[in-house]
């Protein structure tokens, strides 16, 4: 750090102390400072306590305690020259007791502390103009997660590793470097946060969003897949248990649809975010023979299944023939896919397939023996 000496247009290299040589100590002067100014600390802060020690069947203490603008508790723990090895885990175990403690409480708290530091102000008043809320709005602290700030003049690498590590686990922590300089008779102070990197913060919030996200996408795709082949397995034992063996030999794949092969096509039952159907599904159908085909049959087929359709699909290579769930169908259900509904989803899937496969099996069996 350097001096900007205006006049001679030069700077002076401050030289860079320890606060022990300089009579500093921890309680009297670095929390001292800090309480009094919190905002060293990059953000608005309100210091509701020192040396709190109000934890149940417990003697410690810790250094000091505030709520952010958010209305949450910061846990703040301040160390001179060195960290020491067991900083964390006193700040986790601040951390752990402070998490129960109540809005009330909260109150209580920080107007023992202006009782005995201030002018006895009224406590619920100077968090809710902190807050910038009104007198009318309901006052709820300690919502969210709890956040540490650590500082300290130098930290062990077991500090350091840890904290690293609890960041990655959606620990909310930040450590802040203090460090005393001097130049003649004069003394200064640089706090500085060094973890997470202020330029890196935002970076790491965004990337934890969307870890997040992708985690819980990837559950969710999990917990579908399990659903899935769960649910092709019950629709394949009652196919059997009402004597329709077509998909015996069939396995069971975590897909939104299950089928059988059928004199070279395949037979599906398929469910859609709109959909549930059964289809004869002819794959390779480029020039559109096979559904033509089985077109000259349209009147004869729609006559034993009203809502059987054909679908040319023009512009692929593939051609189907459906039956769909009826919408009146859908909404005796009451209710899209899932595990409670799925009796009924099988129900028609297997009412639905038997009927489809025994009328359309024969005409498919006409054309494939004429082509």
């Amino acid at each position: 750090m350097y001096r900007i000496n205006k006049s001679t247009n030069n700077i002076t290299k401050l030289e860079e102390r320890q606060f022990k040589d300089l009579g500093f100590k921890e309680r009297e002067h670095l929390q001292e400072w800090i309480a009094k100014n919190p905002d060293v600390l990059g953000e608005e802060l309100l210091i509701i306590q020192k040396e709190y020690d109000g934890f149940n069947d417990t003697n410690e203490r810790l250094d000091l305690l505030a709520v952010d603008k958010e209305g949450g508790l910061v846990i703040i723990e301040n160390k001179l020259d060195d960290s020491g090895k067991d900083v964390v885990w006193q700040a986790l175990k601040y951390t752990s007791y402070c998490s129960t403690l109540t809005t009330d409480q909260i109150i209580r708290i920080y107007q023992e502390y202006l009782n005995r530091y201030a002018n006895s102000e009224d406590a619920e008043e100077q968090i809710l103009e902190f807050l910038d809320q009104d007198d009318d709005q309901e006052l709820l602290l300690n919502n969210n997660d709890q956040r540490i700030l650590f500082i300290a003049n130098n930290y062990r690498k077991e500090v350091t590793s840890t904290a690293l590590w609890l960041l990655d686990h959606d620990i909310q922590l930040q450590c802040f470097r203090a460090t005393p300089y001097s130049l003649s008779d004069e003394l200064f102070l640089q706090i500085e946060q060094i973890i997470p990197l202020p330029e890196t913060k935002e970076y790491m919030i965004d990337a934890k969003e969307k870890q997040k996200e992708k985690k819980g996408k990837s559950k969710k795709v999990e917990e579908t897949r399990s659903e899935l082949v769960s649910f092709w397995s019950k629709l394949k034992a009652t196919l059997a248990d009402n004597g329709f063996r077509q998909a015996d030999s069939t396995n069971i794949r975590p897909n939104f649809y299950f089928g059988f092969s059928y004199l070279g096509e395949r037979f599906y039952f398929c469910i859609g975010r709109k959909f549930i159907r059964v289809e004869l599904y002819f794959s390779s159908d480029q020039d559109k023979v096979k559904i033509d085909a089985m077109m000259q049959f349209k009147d004869e087929l729609e006559a034993k299944i009203p809502s059987i359709q054909f679908q040319r699909l023009e512009d692929k290579k593939a051609s189907r023939i459906k039956l769909e769930m009826s919408p009146e169908e859908s909404a005796q259900i009451d209710g899209r896919w899932r595990e409670d509904t799925w009796p009924q989803y099988i129900d028609w899937y297997t009412k639905s397939m038997k009927h489809f496969f025994e009328v359309l099996s024969p005409y498919w069996e006409r054309v494939k023996n004429k082509g």
